[in-house]
């Protein structure tokens, strides 16, 4: 089984920025504890961050072209007014979950709202780093159950 893991803006910086939401791990650690956790549960992850929407689009569209069997996305601010990755991402015909750091209920009223939620099988958000391992492990329970 193989699932792609979509970082988006700013992520690169997670680590440095804003450490009181998202506190101090890295992109690079994220990703080593989604390989660990994929190997556990004997699927492969592939992972892939960009801060252009564009690029974050294309990549959603070479996902629809190789077959992946699911797709992580925590599209950071994106998530909140990007129809263009929301339209790339209801081409896919494979499970989509939508993951989060933060609560985005609690926080600003803007970050309230996601404009992925009608096409996404779920949302996973409030756990931290924990947010990717739970998507994780939910995106495996959705493509199994299928």
């Amino acid at each position: 089984m193989n699932i792609l893991m979509l970082h988006g803006i700013n992520h690169n910086m997670f680590g440095k920025r804003d450490p009181a939401q998202y506190g101090t791990i890295t992109l690079a650690e994220i990703d080593s504890r989604l390989q660990a956790l994929g190997r556990e549960l004997g699927v492969e992850v592939s992972s892939f961050q960009s801060n252009s929407e564009a690029a974050m689009c294309e990549r959603i569209h070479q996902a629809y072209a190789d077959g992946v069997d699911a797709v992580l996305i925590n599209a950071g601010a994106w998530t909140h007014y990007s129809y263009g990755i929301r339209d790339a991402l209801a081409i896919l015909t494979v499970p989509v979950v939508e993951l989060h750091m933060s609560n985005i209920h609690a926080r600003e009223p803007f970050r309230h709202h996601s404009v992925f939620a009608e096409i996404v099988k779920g949302q996973i958000c409030g756990f931290g780093v924990d947010s990717y391992l739970l998507a994780l492990r939910a995106a495996v329970s959705a493509v199994t159950s299928q």
